[in-house]
């Protein structure tokens, strides 16, 4: 039996499943996926779907490739009903990019639960702040990266219309779509997006400062 939710994220980002195995008393849960939005919400139906009579919940997390902030609440979660039912939880085999960012929140990623560094033992403001500090880039990063996602078939779009229309390589026509965007102080996306449109003959017309830009890029880049 399995638990699902979507975020944003694409590939193997995109689902987290949540396996279930039961052994008398003891339940073993195996998260499938990124520990992203929504991963929190997973793990609660997970836990309430649990019999009654569950004496111990074990968390095997090495199949969880990626995760953002989002991966504490589901820890919290996850102490949380350890907690109200009184019984022993744990998450465990915790590897890659998943491993730093419990490091980073200054977790033992051995125990994170209860091992050294947990929430229940006082850490100084300045490493708080630091790993704060720390947590910030890392969901910039993530932002970055599924905007970087949403935005990547109109730029390779256009990159394509650029190539049959000038008979340039992949590379120019990159670097004709990232001047343009500079010279006219435009977003890169919405660029690639005129540039399909053009082709297509479908859309409003550029305005007169990218088309100029675009005019520039391509002189400069493919001249």
């Amino acid at each position: 039996m399995s638990s699902a939710a979507h975020s944003s994220l694409a590939g193997r980002l995109n689902t987290l499943a949540i396996e279930r195995h039961l052994d008398e008393d003891r339940a073993v849960l195996v998260p499938r996926g990124g520990l992203v939005h929504g991963c929190a919400d997973t793990l609660g139906r997970a836990l309430n779907e649990l019999p009654d009579g569950t004496g111990r919940v074990d968390l095997d997390m090495s199949e969880v490739p990626f995760m953002d902030t989002a991966g504490l609440q589901f820890l919290e979660v996850l102490d949380t009903y350890g907690r109200r039912r009184g019984v022993p939880v744990t998450a465990t085999g915790w590897t890659g990019q998943p491993r730093g960012v419990l490091e980073m929140a200054g977790l033992d990623p051995g125990d994170p639960l209860h091992g050294p560094g947990t929430r229940l033992e006082p850490v100084p403001y300045v490493v708080v702040l630091e790993r704060t500090q720390q947590l910030d880039r890392l969901r910039t990063e993530v932002q970055q990266l599924r905007q970087a996602i949403a935005t990547r078939p109109v730029i390779d779009q256009a990159r394509g219309v650029l190539m049959a229309l000038h008979a340039c390589s992949s590379d120019e026509a990159w670097h004709v779509l990232r001047e343009a965007s500079q010279l006219s102080n435009t977003k890169l996306r919405e660029v690639a997006a005129m540039v399909t449109a053009g082709a297509e003959g479908s859309g409003p017309l550029p305005s007169p400062e990218l088309r100029r830009a675009l005019r520039t890029a391509i002189g400069h880049c493919l001249n």
